[in-house]
Parts: structure tokens; sequence; C-alpha cells
């Protein structure tokens, strides 16, 4: 397992130690998935190197989560066909789980998450996702992919019925059908900010562990304005700090991505480089 061309947060090389390094940080520049705006292939590169800015003392946290150890791992040539991406990703998401990883995944567009979750699930099999996201993804196929961005939460619900779906504001008919029709646990921005949704509840009723796929689109603009399929009033940054912060102080969190950034403009990458290091200051520094 080879180290990436570049580290987040760039510390020093005791803390990006493959063999000692608690986290291990998948970074996944693939975009065969997307149907509109492009960009996430330059994501990753973006994310890291807006990481080198970071200051590493977290405030908030009192800690400095990077001493945990974090390994970028070179995932090296991802093939083309979304198929064979898919299984090269779980195959290197297998690899470090064997190696008692946590993993975090840069993307990419939502069509790798499949992939990365199919190697947790095949480890846990009850296993559930929380999914933050603008799009509910629950379209069988789209644009004639199954394995588009816009059905990755299909995929994946064909692994496990537990999911946790927050924040959406775009759907089709066809996927409203799907949530009644299977009871599924999706909650839209306007439930959310109705103020009358018990998260804690939620979670409680979601067995362990949970993988997060935070979709950035997620984030309402003035956080990330930079990505593939723009929704408008997505979560405010201490709003959505709030919900992970409790679902990592509740939960037995195993791994997360974080997916369809299109690398743009000099700010969202920042953000969403904020927002991996604050996920994992809250599954190792809590207190």
């Amino acid at each position: 397992m080879k180290l990436y061309k570049s580290q987040f947060l760039n510390p020093e090389p005791e803390y990006t130690n493959i063999e000692t390094a608690k986290v291990a940080i998948i970074p996944y520049p693939y975009e065969g998935g997307v149907s509109y705006g492009k960009g996430t292939e330059q994501a990753p590169d973006a994310v890291i190197e807006a990481s080198h800015y970071l200051e590493l003392y977290d405030e908030v946290l009192d800690a400095e989560p990077y001493k945990v150890g974090i390994a970028t791992i070179d995932p090296q040539e991802i093939p083309d066909k979304s198929e064979e991406m898919i299984t090269h990703l779980y195959r290197l998401t297998k690899t470090l789980i064997q190696q008692n990883k946590f993993i975090a995944v840069i993307g990419g567009d939502h069509s790798i998450s499949s992939g990365c979750f199919k190697a947790f699930f095949e480890k846990h099999k009850t296993i559930s996702v929380i999914q933050f996201d603008a799009h509910s993804d629950l379209r069988d196929a789209y644009e004639g992919s199954k394995l588009s961005h816009a059905s990755v939460m299909a995929r994946i619900r064909e692994m496990t019925p537990h999911t946790l779906q927050l924040g959406i504001r775009s759907m089709s008919i066809e996927e409203a059908e799907v949530v009644k029709k299977e009871n599924i646990q999706l909650y839209t921005m306007h439930k959310l900010r109705k103020g009358n949704i018990n998260i804690k509840q939620l979670l409680d009723n979601l067995p362990d562990p949970v993988f997060i796929t935070f979709d950035v689109d997620a984030l309402d603009w003035s956080i990330v304005s930079s990505t593939g399929t723009p929704e408008p009033g997505g979560f405010y940054w201490d709003e959505v700090l709030e919900i992970l912060e409790l679902i990592f102080s509740t939960k037995n969190v195993i791994g997360f991505d974080i997916v369809e950034l299109s690398a743009n403009d000099p700010n969202s990458p920042f953000a969403v480089a904020k927002l991996l290091y604050k996920m994992l200051g809250f599954k190792f520094s809590l207190k």
C-alpha cells in the first residue's frame, strides 16, 4: 500500500505512517457517473491541497485530531468503466478494513459510494447508512445506468434496508413512490426545518455500525457553491455539524465518504477539507 503524492493536512511524516495511522483516506477522483456539472475528477487533489492551510488544532474539541495518524493512500489507476471502478474501490476498501483502519473516501461523484460500502457490508452484514444529500438518489437507473450517481442509494439499499436520508430537496415522483412503498426513513430539508423531527430518536432506531455518505450538495451554497447538481436551501455549517456530532457521539461510525465536490472555485475545497477534519475529530476526539 503506497502513500499518495500529497498527504491530507501535510503533517509531520510520523503522523502519516500507514502502519501506525488509525485513519486511511482514499482520494478517489472518478467522475464517470455524473450527469450535469463536471469537476469532481479534480476534487480530491483540491481538498488535499486546501487541507494544508487548515489549523491542526480544533478549538471546539480542544484537540489535535491528526495525532491519531492520518495516511492518505494512493488508489493507483482507477478504471474508466463503472463496474470495474466499483470493484477496484471495493477491493481497496476491503484491504484497509482488514488492516483495521477507519476509512474516509474523498470523491469523485456519488456513484463511487456503493463500491466502498460493499466492503463494509461484507464485513458487518447488519449495517446502517446515513446519507446527507440534496437528492434521494433512489432511481433504479438514470440515463441508462444503474451505477449513476442518481442511483447510488438504490444500490446501497439492495445491501441494507437500514438507511436514513437527511436534507433531501429534490426527487422524482417515482422516487417519492419508492419512499412511501418501502417506508424509507427520508427527511426533506423542509421537514427538518419545521423542527419536529427527533434526530436522536431516528438514530436510536438504526443498528450499529454506521457508514455516512455525505454529498456536498447537502450544504447551502454559502458553504459549498461548486458541486455537480446544486440545489438551493441546504444545511448551514453549524446546523450540519450539530447533527454530525450527535451521530458520532451516539453511533459507532466505521467510515464515511464525501462526494460530489466540483473543484471549480477556491473556497469550496477548503470547506470540504474542514468538514472532513471535523468528522475525524468527532470520531476520535469527542470528550
